[in-house]
């Protein structure tokens, strides 16, 4: 990728040659118009503009550290960096460097110990930009981590990084609805942290994602707060749902706080893992009502929670301890029944329903059907679901056959292609990853009962360019397709667009460009995850990410990622997105069409 970097103030980076700008027939002057996509703030539920930012860590502007090996920056001497005068920089980063090349133990790639301030002004030059419902032949300029423009022939001055794009996509960067990074089980944490999921995200096209809060001791607050501290480490943007694990008066007062002072705008209910977070039907219809009053989104961990103890049970009597054990004793049926008993139940409370994981054919012709009745359900397949196959669970080798159970479990062949066309054709709605990353040690605990093998894939990574492989490679999606199931609709269904989500004046300068004609190859050697194994390993396709830029900043470029600690942004986001757009209206009809309370003469006596 070719970049000319001009005029940086301190530290530069290289220089990889440059665009010559002379050549622009029809340049423009953008200062005005640099103006007008700050007041860019028109929007049908919301203003973008009115989205909050919030750091849990360091100062958002302090400079970036290139690492191939994004994990391997965190220590607390980089997060204090920002407080040392300029003129000790290189002596400070010598005697660091000599200190943290002795405590690197966890990969052999190289660090770099420099730092670089970036430029504030960026120039996405002659790629095709592509939005979820357009694209076109254009420049990208950026200023301050906001488009500004986004027109052909943009002229600009000699302080604006200039990045090479010709006979590539320019797409919004990936947003990921569904991780669980420092996810705590009780006996053991996933491995990917807020810094090291983070990195690897951004390494692999995706600016933002929402993780998953865990209360606890039931406490929304407790959670949200343990929540807080472990993202102090983030480099990227992310946002927050909240789980749901039971129902009283407190509870319900502190999904209001949640709602209306912490920026959560969606709960999730587990129909699933009995005696951990599953809840029962009454509980959920709780909070589907509250959910409802609130405007925010209900989202559902659809698996017959009781049926599925009953099927390991069954298993471990037939003498089945194994990962394969893990499938046979959730079939698909189960994950069909909860989707459609969740269904049903959002539709007696007239509220919006998103359904997490969609695995297998069952739940997803729920969906449809539902759908196609005017109900307003979304529905999430992953990247696991629409890649793999059930297969590798019966594979002889214990620790590859154990890497691969999560749940709801992937399912046989099949399964994948009837997903891919249910995108292809709207019944599904967007591409998340359920990244839930357990090393071969962790998942060594279920060895002799597959009950205890903790449940999780990778995929934060991975997801983009799985997508682009297996959707648009094969024809059954177009490049506007992918922004749309990757980005844009995700931003829609969480009311963040266009802030997020699409390349227009006045959103987020998160950005990837994207090279058809490259090829990518998964391994778990140089993926950027802690996970020392990668379900998707060796696979090969076409369509690599070269080039990701996060609120403005370039982090990824050349194989290597340039991201620090602290420098993550949390999202908040507004309740009542568009899913809610209706609702009083269908309210009324069902009203009006009771023909009750009937007035009856009561008889004398």
């Amino acid at each position: 990728m070719e970049r000319n970097e001009k005029n940086h103030s301190m530290m530069s980076v290289p220089k990889f040659g440059g665009w010559d700008q002379d050549d622009a027939a029809g340049a423009m002057d953008y200062s005005m118009v640099f103006t007008q996509a700050r007041e860019n703030k028109k929007h049908k539920k919301m203003n973008p503009n009115k989205i909050k930012y919030k750091s849990f860590g360091a100062n958002t502007n302090h400079g970036q550290a290139p690492c191939k090996d994004a994990y391997a920056l965190e220590d607390p001497i980089v997060l204090s960096m920002g407080f040392i005068s300029s003129q000790f920089l290189p002596i400070f980063f010598l005697t660091f460097f000599t200190i943290i090349t002795s405590s690197l133990s966890q990969s052999n790639q190289i660090c770099d110990a420099g730092t670089e301030i970036p430029s504030s002004k960026l120039l996405v030059k002659g790629g095709t930009v592509v939005n979820a419902h357009h694209q076109q032949i254009a420049d990208v300029y950026v200023e301050d981590g906001v488009i500004v423009a986004v027109n052909p022939n943009i002229r600009v001055g000699d302080d604006v990084t200039v990045i090479d794009a010709l006979g590539k996509y320019v797409m919004p960067g990936g947003i990921d609805p569904h991780t669980h990074l420092d996810m705590d089980v009780g006996f053991t944490a996933t491995v990917d942290d807020f810094f090291s999921g983070q990195a690897a995200a951004l390494a692999g096209g995706t600016t933002m994602h929402i993780d998953f809060v865990i209360p606890l001791n039931g406490s929304l607050t407790a959670g949200f707060e343990d929540y807080e501290k472990k993202a102090k480490k983030s480099c990227m943007d992310y946002g927050f749902h909240m789980v749901i694990t039971k129902w009283d008066e407190t509870v319900s007062k502190e999904m209001e706080l949640m709602v209306k002072e912490k920026g959560i705008n969606s709960f999730k209910f587990f129909m699933a893992y009995k005696g951990i977070f599953m809840i029962n039907d009454e509980l959920l219809l709780e909070g589907l009502k509250k959910c409802k009053s609130l405007g925010a989104l209900a989202m559902v961990h659809a698996e017959n929670g009781d049926a599925v103890y009953e099927g390991q049970e069954k298993m471990i009597e037939l003498g089945i301890t194994g990962p394969e054990g893990h499938a046979l004793s959730r079939p698909a049926m189960l994950e069909g029944e909860a989707t459609a008993r969740a269904i049903r139940l959002a539709d007696f409370v007239n509220t919006p329903l998103y359904v997490v994981h969609v695995m297998s054919i069952d739940a997803m012709e729920e969906i449809e059907k539902a759908r196609k009745s005017g109900q307003k359900v979304i529905g999430e397949p992953i990247a696991s679901g629409l890649g793999l196959d059930e297969s590798w669970l019966w594979h002889p080798d214990f620790e590859i056959a154990a890497k691969y159970v999560m749940s709801p479990p992937i399912r046989k062949r099949g399964h994948d292609r009837a997903l891919q066309a249910a995108l292809s054709t709207g019944v599904l709605q967007l591409v998340g990853t359920d990244h839930c990353a357990f090393n071969s040690t962790q998942k060594a605990r279920g060895v002799d009962d597959f009950r205890k093998i903790p449940n999780g894939v990778n995929g934060i990574e991975e997801r983009m360019h799985l997508v682009w492989d297996i959707m648009v490679e094969s024809g059954q999606i177009t490049p506007s397709d992918y922004v749309r199931l990757t980005s844009t609709e995700c931003a829609r269904i969480f009311n963040l667009y266009p802030k997020k989500g699409a390349i227009l004046p006045g959103s987020d300068a998160d950005i990837i460009i994207l090279n058809p004609n490259s090829s990518f190859e998964i391994s778990a050697k140089s993926h950027h995850s802690r996970l020392d194994t990668n379900v998707y390993e060796g696979r090969r396709g076409k369509g690599k990410i070269e080039v990701t830029i996060a609120g403005g900043r370039v982090v990824w470029e050349n194989n290597e990622l340039k991201v620090t600690p602290g420098t993550g942004r949390y999202i908040q986001m507004p309740p009542f997105s568009y899913l809610f757009d209706g609702l009083d209206k269908k309210d009324a009809i069902y009203l009006n069409s009771l023909q009750a309370p009937v007035k009856r003469v009561k008889a004398s006596t």
